[in-house]
C-alpha cells in the first residue's frame, strides 16, 4: 500500500489557487433550496437572470460590501462564503418566492398588465419576507394593498390613463393637430458645433473632470446647434435614429410593444412614452395624461427631439465618443474613445467579428451586423435612456456623464452577449433555422 501524499507548502498553495467559476457555486447553492424557491427559478432550475440582477446580487451576496464574493471565479473560501450566504437565506428567499405568487395573482384580480412583474414585484417581495415572514392568512389583502401602491407609484396607472386619453377621437383629433402646429414651429439652430470643446470634455469625463466643460457646452447651446445636422438628407439614418432619409412628423398613436419598437425618431408620441415608463415612472412623476402627452408633443418638436439641453448635448458627446467603435482603424483623440475602443475591442467575438470574414466568424449572422454597424445600436441607446431620464425628471448632471456613455456600451455589450449565447445554445440543440436565415 502506498504511502499517502505529503503536504508540501507547494502542493498547500496548488489547492488555495484552485479556482471555481462563480455562476456555477450560485448554481449548486440554489438547487439545494429546492422547489420553494421554484418562482424565482428557471426551467432548468438555476435563479432567474432577475434574481440575481434584483435579490441576490444587491440583497444576499453584496458583492460591493464583499468584493471577494464578485469576479467570476472564486478562491475555495470565497465558494463556501458564497455558498453559505445563500443557504443562509434560504428561508426568507422561500418565503418571498411565496409572496410572488401572491402578488402576481393580486396583480390579475386588479387587471394590472402594465410593466414586468418580476421587475416590479421581485424586492418587494424580499422585503415582505423579511419583515412579515412567510404569507399567512391575510395575504390576499396585504398583496392587494402592495400591488396598488406599486401600481400607483409607477407608470401602470399613468399610462393606462394615457391609452384611456387616446381611445377619444376628439382628444386625439385636438393632439394631432397640436403637434402638427409644434413641427411646424420648429426653431431653426445656427449650424455648428465646437469640436474642440467636445473633445475636451470627453478627455475629462472618464476622470470625473469634465463639469465646467460640460456646463459650457449647455450654456452655448452645443447640443441645439449640432441637431441643425441631422436635417441633412440621411444624416439621422446614418446615426441609426431613423430608417428614413429625414425624420419624419411623428404621429399620435395609440398602441405599442416592446417586440417591436421603432427607431428613436420614427416612433408615435405613445410608443415613446410607452417605452421609457413602462417599466415604471418614478413616484415623484406628478402629471396627468393629457400632460405629459402634451409634453411630448412638444419634445418631439426640439432638436434631438430632446427637451433639455443637457440631454442633447449628451447625444453629441456621445456621437462623438461613439467614432471610436467604428469598424475601421479610427484615431482615439480622448481618454474616452480610448476606454470605450478598449471595452469593445476586448470582447472575443467582436474581435472574431472584425478580423474574420462573416461566413467564417463563426457569430451568429445578426449579431455580425449589430457589431458592425454598433455605433448606431450605441446611439439608440444612448437617446433612449437621455429621453427616459427626462420624463422620470431625473436630468443629466456632468458627474453622470462618463457613467452613462461608459454604460450604454456596457449594456449593448451584454445584450450582444446574451443573443450570441442564445443563438450558440440553440444550435447545440439543432436548432438552427433562424440563424441561418
Amino acid at each position: 500500500m502506498s504511502a499517502p501524499a505529503r503536504l508540501t507548502p507547494a502542493s498547500l498553495d496548488a489547492a488555495a489557487a484552485v479556482l471555481y467559476p462563480r455562476a456555477q457555486v450560485i448554481a449548486q447553492a440554489w438547487q439545494e433550496l429546492g422547489d420553494e424557491v421554484a418562482p424565482f427559478s428557471n426551467g432548468s432550475g438555476r435563479p432567474l437572470a432577475r434574481t440575481m440582477k434584483l435579490i441576490l446580487d444587491p440583497l444576499v451576496i453584496r458583492p460591493v460590501q464583499n468584493p471577494g464574493l464578485a469576479g467570476g471565479s472564486l478562491t475555495a473560501a470565497a465558494a463556501d462564503e458564497l455558498r453559505e450566504r445563500i443557504r443562509a437565506a434560504g428561508g426568507e428567499l422561500a418565503a418571498a418566492s411565496a409572496w410572488f405568487l401572491e402578488l402576481k395573482a393580486a396583480r390579475r384580480r386588479l387587471g394590472i398588465t402594465d410593466g414586468n412583474p418580476q421587475e416590479k414585484y421581485f424586492q418587494r417581495c424580499y422585503e415582505l419576507a423579511r419583515t412579515a415572514g412567510a404569507p399567512t392568512a391575510d395575504a390576499d389583502a396585504v398583496a392587494v394593498e402592495v400591488v396598488s401602491e406599486i401600481a400607483q407609484v409607477s407608470g401602470d396607472s399613468l399610462l393606462s390613463q394615457v391609452r384611456h386619453l387616446l381611445g377619444d377621437e376628439t382628444e386625439v383629433s385636438r393632439l394631432e393637430a397640436e403637434l402638427a402646429a409644434a413641427w411646424e414651429k420648429r426653431a431653426d439652430m445656427p449650424r455648428g458645433e465646437d469640436q474642440d470643446a467636445v473633445l475636451a470634455a470627453l478627455d475629462a469625463s472618464p476622470r470625473g473632470a469634465a463639469g465646467a466643460l460640460f456646463a459650457a457646452l449647455v450654456g452655448s447651446d452645443a447640443g441645439s446647434s449640432a441637431a441643425a445636422s441631422l436635417a441633412a438628407d440621411g444624416a439621422a439614418s446614418a446615426l441609426g435614429l431613423t430608417v428614413h432619409a429625414l425624420p419624419p412628423r411623428p404621429v399620435v398613436g395609440g398602441s405599442a410593444s416592446k417586440r417591436d419598437l421603432p427607431l428613436p425618431f420614427d416612433r408615435s408620441i405613445f410608443e415613446r412614452l410607452f417605452a421609457a415608463l413602462a417599466g415604471g415612472a418614478a413616484p415623484e412623476l406628478a402629471i396627468d395624461a393629457r400632460g405629459l402627452v402634451e409634453e411630448e408633443i412638444l419634445r418631439a418638436a426640439r432638436p434631438w427631439e430632446l427637451g433639455e439641453e443637457t440631454s442633447r448635448v449628451v447625444m453629441v458627446l456621445g456621437t462623438a465618443a461613439s467614432r471610436a467603435l467604428d469598424v475601421g482603424d479610427v484615431p482615439e483623440a480622448t481618454v474616452a474613445h480610448r476606454q470605450l475602443a478598449a471595452r469593445w475591442r476586448r470582447e472575443a467575438y467582436v474581435r472574431r467579428v472584425l478580423r474574420l470574414p462573416a461566413g467564417l466568424s463563426g457569430v451568429p449572422a445578426s449579431v455580425v451586423d449589430d457589431v458592425r454597424t454598433v455605433r448606431r445600436g450605441y446611439l439608440r441607446r444612448l437617446w433612449v435612456r437621455v429621453h427616459g431620464r427626462e420624463l422620470r425628471e431625473q436630468g443629466v448632471e456632468s458627474g453622470d456623464l462618463w457613467d452613462l456613455l461608459d454604460g450604454v456600451l456596457r449594456s449593448v455589450v451584454m445584450d450582444q452577449r446574451q443573443r450570441l449565447k442564445n443563438a450558440m445554445g440553440r444550435a447545440a440543440s439543432g436548432d438552427v433555422g433562424s440563424e441561418a436565415a
